[in-house]
């Protein structure tokens, strides 16, 4: 057999094996059993016209093996994360499997978003930790079950607020997101905002505050002041991680969530 003929055969097995592999994680437990046809036993045979079909359907099956060796994105639904309106779904589905910066190839889990698809309240983070990474949602973590009482104190379960982060991917051991990461991002977490249509958005911590206001005043000065985005109330304050590490600015932040409750109608809570 010629180097050639060898060369096509182990692409057409490794074609085959890839849409097996395909199939499997499509869900499907069974295919049609077809008895074995070696392609190298083609040029043996006579040329007669009778026995054409066999050559003819060699290429048939390359050609299908090589349509199907790339997996369709996953079609998303209403019940996935974050998704529970059609104008997120959709933005979910353009994001796809997101390889728009360098983050892609370092991260587990996209973190698209989770919560009240039409939330009155919006929380918007900095981006995912490696607990978040690996469950695919926003704020699980230690700083995550801080935000949950947080919101909880203001008089919400997590389920009826929205939260999202500026960058959708883990930056490589929690570094922070760089411009060309935010600049790939951003974008959808705008739409995300819109879809939403919140009435109040809370940025946690400089990243989210930077990313939405456009500015590099540190949030120490911005926290505890209304500021606006797209004609949506936007309050700054200090991200969770942080307070878990000073918790004596957590008075200041809880300030700023009680403006925030006033300003949805929320009686005050001590």
């Amino acid at each position: 057999m010629s180097e050639e003929r060898k060369k096509a055969l182990q692409q057409v097995a490794a074609e085959a094996l890839g849409h097996l592999a395909w199939l499997q994680d499509a869900g499907v437990k069974e295919v049609p059993v077809v008895k074995a046809r070696p392609p190298a036993a083609a040029p043996t045979r006579a040329p007669a016209p009778a026995r054409a079909s066999t050559p003819t359907s060699t290429p048939t099956s390359t050609s299908t093996s090589t349509s199907t060796s790339k997996p369709a994105p996953r079609p998303y639904t209403l019940n996935d994360k974050g998704c529970g309106s059609p104008a997120l779904l959709a933005i979910r589905q353009e994001l796809g499997d997101c390889a728009r910066c360098k983050l892609a190839p370092t991260r587990t889990t996209l973190v698209f978003g989770v919560g009240n698809p039409k939330a009155e309240l919006m929380f918007v983070g900095e981006g995912p930790g490696a607990d978040e990474d690996q469950q695919g949602e926003p704020f699980v973590g230690k700083a995550g079950q801080l935000l949950t009482k947080m919101i909880e104190a203001m008089g919400y379960r997590r389920e009826q607020v929205y939260i999202a982060n500026v960058v959708k991917c883990r930056p490589p051991g929690n570094r922070n997101p760089e411009p060309d990461e935010i600049e790939a991002c951003e974008p959808f977490l705008r739409r995300q905002i819109e879809a939403v249509g919140p009435k109040v958005i809370v940025a946690l911590g400089k990243f989210a505050a930077h990313t939405l206001l456009r500015t590099a005043i540190p949030i120490t000065k911005l926290r505890g002041t209304w500021s606006e985005y797209a004609g949506v109330k936007l309050m700054p304050t200090f991200h969770p991680a942080y307070l878990l590490r000073s918790p004596e600015e957590k008075k200041k932040a809880w300030a700023d969530l009680q403006l925030v409750m006033a300003q949805l109608g929320r009686p005050p809570r001590p």
